[in-house]
């Protein structure tokens, strides 16, 4: 510990610094009392803009995730069976979508743990002032975004505080050297790279571009994509770009030019966050491309429709992966009965009632796109939309798996009585680090929750694809899954949208195919672009390189 680097030094002098303020909690929190108090942080809002740290609010990763914690401590809290005679509490945070913010809400965990010096400080009348102790905070649940949990990890693990991530899939955290306190219920990044290598090669592609947005989780996603793309081999890499975190139109606007660049190379992997997503969708639609690009999504894009909605011609045949997931059917009937009569603890609950509704529910309202008044009668799910977002099931476990670890530490060091006992008070987040990295259960969706050795899940994934239905409507279809191996649904008939027929304006091609087997053809287009790289040209074998394919 001798070597601190001097940014460990300063992190340490600004808690002693926040410890000592008479602001002792988060203003903008939500804290529910318990025997011990487990954390949580959230992206409530987005990152801000023209300096402000919080943006919008957001409805589906922001809301729904919170809502989902809350739903997992009331589950917990109401099970003789598991953590019998103890209550979970919280103190859940806003990230703000932004990893520095994110650090100095997280301070707020490990006041218990600093130890003041209060002896020079007096009141005004001479009496020494009494301090309210804040709450210790035992381990955490978050965050969502790799930046963040990559940022308040290296903080966490100072004070040895356990922290559980519903959504971080960044490789580098797997690193159990500078992350040894971080687990998380998703697989890293490492896994859907080679779920993409393994769909690109599928596929017959060959060359390939891909995008990323800047920060831990775009980037190490398209370098562990690369990196596994050179050791399969028969992969080239067109072009390799990135989309910066204070970006504009005309960023997404060059990208595309640059994409174009290289014709050939169609088919773009895209490690990137919805607003990225939503961004280079706008620009290929500027650039008059729509149908030129041949999307992979990675799973920040995954079923979710905020990175398409009015951009969904953009997004026809992108195919995209998801950690494997259920929808809670038990969240769904929870969610849709809040109100703001029985949801006072969420602090945040109103502004995403006017949000939700499009409605103002005071004068003083920052909500400025309407002036109709809501009336408090507004139900989720009737007066507005509602679709469980898809890391919900992964908040409820990530609470699931600290309970279970907290319960067995339990009954190790507390055999004899329920309860929380003198030496479970005083065992340090090393303790509860081991019960974590031995949990194992089945979860929310009923499949197991375990952990490696370092704490990364299964790599366990979906494969979506968006494509037109029956009835003329764009929407997610569950073309395969990849649990180790890739394993794609029987294909009938494929459409491939960029290539068109003059009779139908579509190129059909048909193909036999079994799970897990490549696509062999019975019909190739004629006349049509070659669509590889150069060296391939001539090839009409490899020429299917860069065609889409819609699942049937």
């Amino acid at each position: 510990m001798a070597c601190f680097p001097w940014r460990v030094f300063w992190i340490i002098q600004a808690l002693v610094d926040v410890t000592l303020s008479q602001e002792i909690y988060a203003p903008h929190s939500i804290r529910i009392e318990g025997d011990l108090t487990l954390g949580g942080l959230f992206p409530v809002h987005a990152r801000g803009v023209s300096g402000e740290p919080c943006g919008d609010i957001k409805k589906e990763n922001g809301i729904h995730r919170l809502e989902a914690m809350l739903y997992a401590l009331d589950q917990i809290n109401s099970d003789d069976e598991l953590l019998p005679n103890i209550t979970l509490g919280a103190r859940v945070l806003d990230t703000c979508s932004r990893d520095t913010y994110a650090l100095e809400q997280s301070l707020t965990f490990v006041q218990a743990l600093i130890q003041k010096d209060t002896s020079d400080v007096r009141c005004t009348n001479g009496e020494p002032p009494v301090f309210v102790k804040p709450e210790k905070v035992v381990g955490v649940i978050g965050a969502s975004a790799s930046s963040v949990s990559i940022m308040v990890a290296n903080i966490l693990r100072l004070f040895q505080i356990p922290q559980i991530s519903y959504a971080s899939t960044a490789p580098e955290l797997s690193d159990d050297r500078r992350y040894d306190f971080f687990s998380r219920v998703v697989p890293p990044d490492s896994f859907q790279a080679q779920a993409m290598v393994d769909i690109v090669k599928l596929m017959g592609w060959n060359y390939v571009s891909t995008v990323a947005s800047e920060g831990s989780y775009g980037e190490k996603g398209v370098e562990a994509f690369m990196q596994i793309s050179r050791e399969a081999g028969g992969i080239c890499i067109a072009q390799s770009l990135k989309i910066p975190h204070d970006h504009k139109q005309a960023d997404f606007d060059k990208i595309i030019r640059q994409l174009l660049e290289t014709r050939h190379a169609r088919a773009v992997i895209i490690f990137a966050y919805d607003e990225d997503i939503r961004g280079i969708l706008n620009a290929s639609k500027r650039a008059d491309q729509v149908g030129h690009f041949l999307w992979i999504g990675s799973d920040s894009w995954g079923a979710k429709n905020s990175p398409i909605q009015g951009l969904e011609d953009a997004a026809i045949g992108a195919v995209t992966i998801l950690p494997k997931r259920a929808t809670i059917a038990g969240f769904d009937t929870y969610f849709t009965s809040r109100t703001l009569e029985n949801n006072r603890r969420n602090v945040w609950f109103a502004e995403f009632w006017e949000e939700n509704f499009n409605c103002k529910l005071m004068s003083s309202s920052k909500k400025e796109d309407t002036s109709r008044k809501c009336t408090g009668q507004e139900r989720i799910g009737t007066d507005s939309k509602y679709e469980q977002e898809g890391k919900v099931q992964f908040v409820i476990d990530a609470v699931y798996a600290m309970a279970h670890a907290l319960h067995n530490m339990q009954k190790e060091l507390c055999p004899d009585q329920s309860g929380v006992c003198g030496e479970m008070e005083h065992a340090g987040g090393k303790k509860l680090l081991k019960h974590i990295r031995m949990v194992s259960f089945n979860g929310s969706a009923g499949t197991s929750v375990t952990f490696n050795k370092n704490g990364d899940a299964p790599g366990r994934y979906d494969l979506f694809q968006y494509q037109m239905n029956i009835n003329n409507t764009p929407g997610y279809k569950v073309i395969g899954q990849w649990t180790e191996t890739l394993q794609l649904h029987n294909a009938g008939r494929v459409q491939s949208p960029g290539l068109q027929s003059a009779s139908s304006g579509l190129m059909w091609l048909f193909i036999m195919a079994s799970p897990g087997v490549s696509p062999a053809f019975t019909v190739l287009p004629r006349n049509s672009e070659m669509l590889c790289g150069p060296e391939s040209k001539h090839d009409p074998i490899t020429a299917r390189c860069n065609r889409m394919f819609l699942w049937r």
